[in-house]
């Protein structure tokens, strides 16, 4: 059975999450990765571990959509009630799974460690239900469908278990349901950087009012904005070409801000970049603590372009590590363009890279003054081009000006990359 327009629920279930001990991250992941396939989600839900309320929660949303989707509650402790209340809510029994059970020793034989009786209850199933892969923990997800043709799909709490389980067997069988005879549903995701959702959306205001097939929805990230296209076709083919024009129009109206697409974040785009120029690069960093060379060096093989950083936080660590001229930040202040562009060209030739990126600034949410508010950052590079450097000041808490400056100069960065091979051609 097909779902011509599917509607998703969410149950995410735990007392942890209610009490305020563990932030639910899987929500929004499950949300984004619905989005991206077309999938509507009207509802989500917290519960606790409560067998009767988590029952009464699953049968309420079946009611409502096409497919429910629970997380946590998979467990082998005796509060892990999940697969319980799903057999409660349709009066079917928990069942032993052959295939589970098999996979759950397979998994504790490769870690050589000896299994308990306890994970054996993970391998229990509503009757009817199917066991979906986990390939980073013991406890499978479960698939049941029911007789009306809509679906409850259990998944446990931990992040990467959840999404290994989301990315290798439920996205495709929804995408599949969802598609039925009538064909797929093709996403294209378009990244933007350096526009707020509002400003893009006010961009493409008649695009969104006038959307049919393919649809468009702009959603914000952390510092940026993605845009997903999403057509219905025949074919994965006949998709790209729905989306073509689409896509051709939004880059000609904000073209100037697009970075990439898909999953690929700023730092992979730098890093091909630097990879295909064959250039290097080295960072000094004081308020983003180290932040941009994490970015850098979680993109594979970051070794052929990343050299070396330096998180010269203190005034004595950019004049010995970088060899500023103690002057300059008594004249000028730690936080100024001259000792950005001095951080730049200091770690360049430190580490004797192609380019130097040097970062200062105040992350707050002290040390402000009228002239250098919090969020005033300066971003410095140095390479056989020249040297520039970048005034900003960001909004919101420490961790969010960290996080905005670290992106912003991987911005600067990809941009200069982009303009240095132009001028060569």
């Amino acid at each position: 059975m097909a779902w011509a327009n599917m509607i998703a629920e969410l149950i995410m279930v735990g007392t942890e999450l209610l009490l305020g001990e563990v932030i639910d991250t899987n929500s929004a992941y499950l949300a984004e990765r619905l989005a991206a396939i077309g999938v509507d989600l009207f509802y989500v839900t917290k519960v606790g571990d409560n067998q009767g309320r988590i029952a009464r929660l699953v049968k309420e949303a079946r009611q409502r959509a096409d497919v429910v989707i629970t997380s946590g509650g998979l467990g082998p402790t005796v509060d892990d009630l999940t697969k319980e209340a799903v057999a409660e809510a349709f009066e079917l029994d928990l069942v032993l799974c052959a295939e589970a059970l098999g996979a759950i020793e397979a998994r504790f034989q490769c870690m050589q460690v000896p299994m308990s009786d306890n994970n054996r209850r993970q391998a229990y199933l509503p009757r009817g239900a199917k066991p979906l892969p986990n390939p980073k923990g013991t406890a499978p997800g479960v698939l049941l469908e029911l007789a009306d043709g809509k679906a409850i799909i259990m998944l446990p709490g931990v992040p990467v278990e959840l999404e290994a389980i989301m990315e290798g067997s439920v996205i495709p069988y929804l995408a599949q349901r969802a598609a039925g005879d009538n064909g797929i549903i093709f996403s294209r995701v378009l990244r933007f950087y350096g526009l707020g959702e509002s400003n893009l959306e006010n961009l493409i205001k008649d695009l969104l009012v006038a959307q049919t097939n393919p649809t468009i929805a702009p959603y914000a990230g952390s510092g940026e904005v993605r845009v997903r296209i999403t057509a219905k076709a025949s074919s994965e083919a006949e998709a790209t070409d729905l989306i073509a024009p689409v896509e051709g129009e939004l880059l000609d109206r904000i073209g100037e801000y697009f970075y990439g697409y898909g999953d690929a974040g700023m730092e992979s785009v730098v890093a091909n970049l630097l990879l295909a120029q064959d250039k290097t690069i080295a960072i000094a960093e004081s308020c983003t603590g180290g932040l941009v060379s994490n970015m850098l060096t979680n993109v594979p093989g970051s070794s052929g372009y990343y050299m070396q950083g330096a998180v010269t936080y203190s005034n004595l660590a950019k004049e010995a590590v970088l060899g500023l001229d103690s002057r300059l930040i008594e004249e000028y202040g730690a936080v100024s363009e001259q000792v950005a562009r001095a951080m730049a060209r200091g770690v360049r030739q430190w580490a004797n890279t192609d380019i130097g990126i040097g970062i200062t600034g105040i992350a707050g949410p002290g040390g402000g003054t009228d002239t250098k508010p919090v969020g005033l950052v300066y971003i410095g590079l140095s390479s056989a081009q020249g040297e520039l450097v970048q005034r900003r000041v960001f909004n919101g808490d420490r961790l969010q000006v960290k996080e905005r400056a670290a992106l912003a100069a991987l911005d600067m960065l990809r941009r200069h990359l982009i303009e240095s091979k132009t001028e060569k051609v």
